[in-house]
């Protein structure tokens, strides 16, 4: 197979590293197994038109995205529209797309499962027709968002406690506002401090992501307002506890959802995949099933995962 790799020399652990030197190693590892690859470093200001520019080509038989959770989110949306299967190299804080994946986060080690992998198809949603990964969010996740990117980081250990200062900012004032949840089955009133939609449903016992991305549902997540202190304690087990039982977190699947907000700020805000966006009164949720060609590991790779989610507890 031919590869076309953008990777964002901006994103999350590529900052530091020598990307000629990496991308010299990564051309070198795909022709031992057989492959090309044409590696093309750009800035987050290049990244889009880098991205549809290399899905546009007719020789690439894939696209292969280095990143944080952004970029591959942006390559994501490429790939859906282009038909092209993406490939991950998780270079980012969080890496949620790819741990669903079952990749490993080590780059090295994740340059070798996109070269010996097989391309799948996993499923996709759209908010709008703008295409997500992970989650779309409301509420207090958009705020904490908000508040984080107003600070000044200059690594991932600098943006983790970045993301800790504005989670107690964020909690210190929790936002509620009134929603209507449309589906299949009728339209639901609620009031909320905050709502996910997520592709997939989302798993506990860690930095929630989807573990099984091809079961074609969305996750509905409605968090009711509580105090503060309540809401604290809520964000220390949505890390890594049993969240799903709290008496004040709702959770359906459906395939479709079109959220409506009764009253909208200029300032009130959605998150999709940790990018901030504008929040329109009236967004279409939906799951496109299958829609998306990945190159994932060619195999389950129960250790993979296993040595990701003990990296993460320990960072």
């Amino acid at each position: 197979m031919h590869f076309i790799g953008v990777l964002n020399k901006d994103g999350g652990t590529f900052r530091t590293m020598d990307m000629a030197a990496f991308a010299t190693n990564a051309t070198a590892l795909f022709a031992a197994h057989g492959h090309s690859l044409d590696c093309r470093v750009v800035s987050s200001d290049e990244l889009v038109p880098a991205l549809q520019h290399a899905a546009a080509d007719p020789a690439a038989d894939a696209l292969m995205a280095g990143g944080g959770d952004g970029t591959i989110s942006a390559a994501a949306g490429v790939c859906f529209a282009a038909g092209k299967p993406l490939a991950v190299l998780p270079a980012g804080t969080m890496n949620l797309f790819a741990r669903s994946l079952q990749m490993p986060l080590g780059l090295d080690q994740a340059l070798e499962a996109v070269a010996t992998g097989v391309v799948q198809h996993v499923d996709i949603a759209t908010a709008n027709g703008q295409p997500f990964v992970h989650q779309f969010t409301v509420g207090m996740h958009s705020r904490l968002v908000r508040i984080r990117n107003g600070m000044v980081y200059h690594s991932r250990i600098g943006k983790m406690a970045a993301s800790v200062r504005a989670v107690f900012e964020a909690l210190s004032r929790p936002l509620v506002f009134d929603v209507e949840l449309t589906t299949r089955k009728g339209t639901e009133k609620r009031r909320a401090t905050a709502i996910a939609i997520s592709n997939n449903r989302l798993m506990e016992g860690h930095v929630p992501y989807a573990e099984e991305i091809d079961k074609g549902v969305l996750g509905v997540y409605v968090v009711e307002p509580m105090p503060s202190v309540e809401l604290a304690r809520l964000a220390v087990t949505l890390m890594f506890g049993k969240w799903k039982q709290h008496p004040m977190v709702s959770e359906k699947e459906v395939r479709d959802l079109t959220l409506t907000f009764r009253r909208t700020k200029k300032s009130f805000r959605a998150v999709i995949d940790g990018e901030l966006v504008p929040l329109e009164r009236q967004v279409r949720l939906k799951i496109h099933a299958g829609a998306l060609k990945v190159v994932a590991p060619a195999s389950p790779l129960a250790d993979i995962a296993a040595a990701n989610e003990k990296g993460l507890a320990a960072s």
